[in-house]
């Protein structure tokens, strides 16, 4: 009998020490590790180094926040450099000769080509309202933009945005556009879940620029393109692929978002409200990303607050600090970025890029840009990586006779470097653009003044 228990016995017991068997994967998750392994095949790419793990820091690629381990490749690509060694020493030659340079290598290995031929949008005012924002009388627009789909009906696109400017503006207003979420349209099919609201212990920043006498407004990035792989076959970048996956250089979602801000511009200049010639865009995290390479895109956007964008954004490409290449290489973020990118984080090294984040800023001069970040909570994003990619901008703002930073050394948490075009601050708070708000607003005012209510 003993014999007989022990040997039933033994199996229950390592039944009940057997490890738990992991969720299933979702059908998008499994058609996003699809995508991936197809563009990595297309790259004939067998495997990629791992991202930094920033959760465990025993982990044998715990994320590095070390400063001095934080630049492996300090020597960055020279903006002011042509390809052919020769010094570019006059606006006409950044214009003519350099900046093409810089674009052909973004989007080639980077963030993608956007196509030479886009579909058209057609705007709806869905809803108009009058309502209060504390305070303030205003007018909130509901606009739908729909994406000619006639060349291939079976993906539908319409872009989300809503529009709000002070009731009894007697002129045109500046209106600050920011990558986000909107109440009043229904949620799109496979969008990621609504993040927490904010605790807001004063005004809002939509209050913030009321105050100036400025509008608002806010552009859904999941109603241009979703935020996965799976949906590359849909959305904008789906239509215009009628269906079909990507090539390695097409573009990826933040150049998508980044049209689609481009679209609700060519709505603004249609609306008696707005002064379409003084429009800012601002975006956070993933968002910030996409609001560093929408104003480097279109000459038309007036200024940005790109905020704790991080890789992929302005955090120079080859800093070991935080998220690293690697990180946006793999298959949850490959997706905002060009299939080329991932071979930085496979055979190639970050120093073979041939361009870097401070080469992005440099696309948007001669415009004013302010760069923001978080202390705590936020080193993920490396506050230090992207204040080093506005510095490296400053030559060729200077050549365009805008003002730099006037300093490359990182200033102390709360300092406002805000006296020139490019202009940085990081706060003491986390993952979160809510205390740089007030500096961004007192900056954008040099630029979009401040009307009467």
């Amino acid at each position: 009998m003993l014999k007989i228990s022990l040997a039933i016995c033994i199996p229950l017991i390592s039944l009940a020490f057997q490890a738990p068997v992991p969720p299933a994967l979702t059908p998008t998750q499994v058609a996003t590790q699809e995508d991936h392994k197809k563009m990595m095949d297309l790259l004939k790419i067998t495997t990629l180094r791992r991202g930094a793990d920033g959760r465990n820091d025993k982990a044998p690629n715990a994320a590095n926040y070390d400063e001095s381990k934080a630049n492996p490749y300090p020597t960055l690509p020279d903006p002011l450099t042509l390809k052919n060694g020769k010094k570019v020493k006059s606006a006409k030659d950044w214009w003519d000769k350099r900046r093409p340079e810089i674009v052909e290598d973004f989007d080639r290995e980077v963030y993608g080509r956007m196509p030479k031929v886009t579909p058209k949008v057609k705007w709806e005012v869905t809803s108009t309202k009058t309502e209060m924002n504390g305070t303030t009388p205003v007018i909130t627009k509901l606009l739908t933009g729909h994406v000619d789909n006639s060349l291939y009906p079976q993906v539908v696109v319409e872009i989300k945005v809503s529009l709000t400017t002070p009731a009894h503006a007697i002129v045109p207003v500046p209106v600050i556009m920011e990558f986000g979420f909107i109440g009043g349209f229904p949620r799109p099919a496979g969008a990621p879940p609504l993040p927490p609201a904010p605790i807001v212990t004063g005004p809002t920043w939509q209050q913030q620029v009321l105050a100036k006498g400025w509008g608002y407004a806010t552009i859904v990035p999941a109603s241009i393109q979703a935020d996965n792989g799976a949906g590359l076959t849909q959305g904008i970048i789906g239509l215009v692929n009628k269906g079909q996956s990507r090539k390695v250089d097409d573009w990826g979602a933040l150049r998508a978002w980044g049209w689609g801000a481009s679209r609700a511009l060519d709505y603004f200049e249609t609306d008696n409200s707005v002064d379409a010639k003084k429009i800012g865009l601002e975006g956070h995290s993933r968002y910030g990303k996409a609001t560093a390479v929408a104003m480097a895109d279109d000459a038309r956007f007036a200024i940005a607050y790109v905020s704790s964008s991080g890789e992929g954004g302005v955090k120079i490409h080859r800093r070991n600090f935080g998220e690293i290449v690697e990180n946006v290489a793999a298959a949850n973020e490959y997706h905002w970025m060009a299939g080329n990118f991932m071979k930085y984080a496979g055979p190639l090294k970050w120093s073979d890029l041939p361009v870097d984040a401070h080469e992005l800023v440099a696309l948007c001069a001669p415009r004013p840009v302010f760069i923001g970040a978080g202390d705590k909570g936020d080193a993920w994003v490396d506050a230090k990586g992207m204040f080093m990619a506005a510095a490296g901008a400053g030559p060729v703002y200077k050549l365009l006779g805008k003002k730099d930073m006037a300093t490359e050394i990182f200033p102390a948490l709360e300092t406002s470097l805000i006296n020139g075009d490019i202009s940085f601050r990081q706060h003491s708070g986390g993952h979160t653009p809510g205390p740089n708000w007030p500096t961004f607003i007192e900056f954008a005012q040099r630029y979009l003044g401040t009307l009467a209510h």
